[in-house]
């Protein structure tokens, strides 16, 4: 199926967080927040156009945050241009934390095998006190239902000698 236009746009509950982020103390119309969001949806459009261009005229494949910063200057939004990169800063800055995380494993020194091993008897261990325990939960059972069995015994026991001495 096709996107058409109205398709894309910036989800409405993402824009209704930044307007209330934005302005707290302030109601904003419905009616407002829909020019919002369109001039919003607008602005992306624009500027991912010209960065687009920017692309195609390097004979690049893939738009580039250089490419969007590029068309922000070349659509007279140079004033925007500081902020978008400090933005980029810390992108690349939490990319490269997100990064160093994932090897942490890595930096371990165990190979992976050996950790899937490590693992493996784990689970085995924790199925193997599931077990013990169910076990011993049954045989508890069964011992109360013994000991209620004996019990129930020994009162009609009483019940016939009460009834042999009338």
């Amino acid at each position: 199926m096709a996107e058409t236009d109205e398709d894309l746009t910036i989800p409405r509950a993402a824009m209704n967080k930044m307007i209330k982020e934005l302005l707290p103390h302030i109601r904003v119309a419905n009616d407002a927040r829909e020019l919002i969001l369109n001039c919003c949806t607008e602005f992306i459009h624009h500027i991912s156009t010209e960065a687009n261009d920017i692309c195609n005229k390097l004979q690049k494949k893939t738009i580039s945050a250089e490419h969007v910063l590029g068309a922000l200057e070349a659509l007279g939004f140079s004033s925007y241009k500081e902020e978008a990169e400090a933005v980029l800063k810390d992108c690349k800055a939490m990319a490269a934390k997100r990064r160093r995380q994932s090897t942490r494993l890595e930096n371990l020194g165990i190979p992976e095998e050996e950790l899937l091993r490590q693992q493996q008897e784990l689970f085995a261990k924790a199925r193997q006190e599931q077990a013990e325990l169910e076990q011993q939960e049954w045989l508890q059972m069964q011992q109360a239902a013994q000991q209620q069995l004996q019990l129930q015994q020994q009162n009609s026991q009483t019940d016939n000698d009460e009834d042999d001495e009338y």
